[in-house]
């Protein structure tokens, strides 16, 4: 019973981790982003994360994947691993961190939609009430932070961001039926790194110039916003509808707020905080389900 209960609760920590990791990893970008550049970011932080999974793989076997899977696996590397990370890191030069979370977060509401249409998940009402009013929120963090100055080349980052992110997390779901989740994630986050490989001497230029700081800052978004955050992320994944987790992203534009009070000392404005309660409101919402229809039938013949 001890065993089941605790198992049971490795999901909703592992959602925790994924959250606080990825809130923490756009404060970490806006630090090391005036000295490294999008595509040298990604690539650094895609290979400390490269390295750091296959440590945590080492002795853990392989399941070799077949030809869709490998397909899928590469459509998650190129769209979520690559694509993401470098249109993130580029619109975080173009947009005020609210603004970004704004648009990055429209990702959640296109994996509801591609998990309906191609993993039959369908449209469960709770969630889409969920997703209505989680968005709400982020609607209200981003008019309360935003400096209203809307750069057309970063709200394009931040659309394919969102794309390349829904695209992949669809992806993923399919591949974790039957692939360990540390494997997936490692093997995507190869690909991904190869995929930037084209920035290597851009990396090399930008880590000699730069402070030691933000070369730490590059190390720390490849090792847990990257490699721990997207295992967990996979753990949760694998054993739950992928429109239901994604509307759990919805939380990270709050704690974002929250990390930039603390460790960047920037006050969140009144609105904010209210589109962050909003947010925590809209996850609860999508969380609830329907009684199940033998119940609810039940309960209606004791009524009759």
């Amino acid at each position: 019973m001890q065993n089941s209960s605790a198992r049971a609760l490795l999901v909703p920590a592992a959602v925790v981790v994924t959250v606080l990791a990825w809130a923490s990893a756009f404060v970490g970008i806006r630090a090391v982003g005036e000295d490294l550049s999008p595509g040298a970011l990604a690539l650094g932080r895609l290979l400390v994360g490269t390295v750091v999974l296959a440590l945590l793989a080492l002795g853990r076997g392989w399941v070799a994947p077949t030809r869709r899977e490998w397909s899928l696996l590469a459509v998650c590397g190129v769209g979520w691993f690559a694509v993401y990370n470098v249109a993130l890191n580029a619109a975080e030069q173009h947009l005020d961190a609210g603004t970004t979370s704004l648009l990055a977060n429209v990702g959640p509401i296109l994996i509801a939609v591609f998990a309906g249409l191609w993993l039959g998940e369908g449209f469960p009402r709770w969630l889409v009430a969920g997703i209505a009013v989680a968005f709400a929120g982020v609607l209200l963090i981003g008019l309360s932070t935003s400096g209203g100055e809307a750069d057309v080349v970063g709200v394009v980052f931040c659309l394919v961001a969102a794309v390349g992110y829904a695209i992949g997390v669809v992806a993923q779901k399919v591949v974790l039926r039957r692939l360990p989740a540390l494997q997936v994630t490692l093997t995507a986050c190869a690909i991904g790194a190869l995929c930037c490989l084209p920035w290597t001497g851009v990396l090399v230029d930008d880590v000699a110039d730069a402070p030691l700081s933000s070369v730490l800052g590059m190390v720390y978004l490849g090792a847990v916003p990257t490699a721990i955050a997207f295992s967990t992320w996979a753990y949760a994944l694998a054993r739950t509808d992928a429109g239901r987790l994604g509307v759990t992203t919805y939380l990270v534009p709050p704690l974002v707020i929250g990390f930039a009070w603390i460790l960047l000392d920037e006050v969140p404005p009144v609105l904010a905080v209210v589109g962050g309660v909003v947010c925590l409101a809209g996850v609860a919402v999508s969380r609830r389900r329907d009684r199940a229809p033998a119940m609810a039938s039940q309960e209606a013949a004791v009524a009759g």
